[in-house]
């Protein structure tokens, strides 16, 4: 059987290269340290009453007190949203059975700034509120940041950098990118990230009687940004 001469066979693949066009794969790895962006503080609202209206009055006082009091920031608070809430009896034994002692409820909510002087201050004020929780502070980039980008440039870099040292050493040079991708981006199944060493720090608080406490003074925890990338390359004859 002939080759019809207007489509010419593919070229042979050759996944490993060939004398001619040898291929060089590399990784290339990038680590920034840079200031967060944002922090997330959570918030947990609580309250007591002898009957389950009674707590669930109480709670809605405080749980509208500590909203006021977030959004009185304004643009400095990103995001602000309202997670779990429950009022759950509190049982106790009466003879031979079990009846309500109390209602105890909660609400959660999760804030997040960009301001961390007006953190620091949010924060404890929060704290001064009666049987209110404050955790956090939670410090971290936005999906959006540069400093992705700049760590995914980075790790680029240092692949064709690392690509090109090992041809040099052989006499050669490069040629060709033949592949570049995400570590990772190969696997079938999907990768859980950890977090960032230090990239979390907690703290709580409870409500105090000292309406004059002074603002927190937060020193923002830097993140790190890590970016890895694999690169193939073909280069040209290694000179042996």
């Amino acid at each position: 059987m002939t080759q019809d001469a207007t489509h010419p066979a593919p070229a042979a693949h050759h996944p490993y290269g060939t004398p001619e066009a040898p291929r060089v794969s590399v990784r290339g790895e990038a680590r920034l340290e840079v200031d967060p962006e944002i922090a997330r503080i959570d918030i947990t609202v609580t309250a007591r009453g002898t009957d389950r209206r009674a707590a669930l009055d109480d709670l809605t006082r405080r749980n509208n007190t500590v909203l006021d009091l977030v959004k009185s920031y304004g643009d400095p608070v990103e995001k602000l949203e309202t997670g779990a809430f429950s009022i759950t009896p509190e049982l106790t034994r009466h003879g031979r059975g079990e009846r309500v002692r109390a209602h105890h409820g909660t609400v959660h909510i999760t804030v997040e700034l960009s301001d961390f002087t007006a953190l620091g201050e949010l924060t404890t004020r929060l704290a001064d509120l009666e049987l209110t929780r404050v955790d956090g502070p939670w410090w971290a980039l936005r999906p959006t940041s540069h400093a992705h980008g700049e760590a995914r440039r980075q790790a680029v870099l240092e692949a064709v950098q690392r690509a090109r040292e090992y041809a040099q050493a052989l006499g050669a040079d490069l040629a060709a990118l033949v592949e570049l991708a995400d570590l990772g981006a190969e696997d079938a199944a999907p990768l859980t990230m950890a977090a960032p060493a230090g990239a979390y720090r907690s703290m709580a608080f409870a409500g105090t009687e000292d309406a004059d406490a002074p603002p927190l003074d937060l020193e923002p925890q830097r993140q790190t940004v890590l970016a890895q990338v694999n690169a193939r390359f073909t280069m040209t004859p290694p000179r042996l």
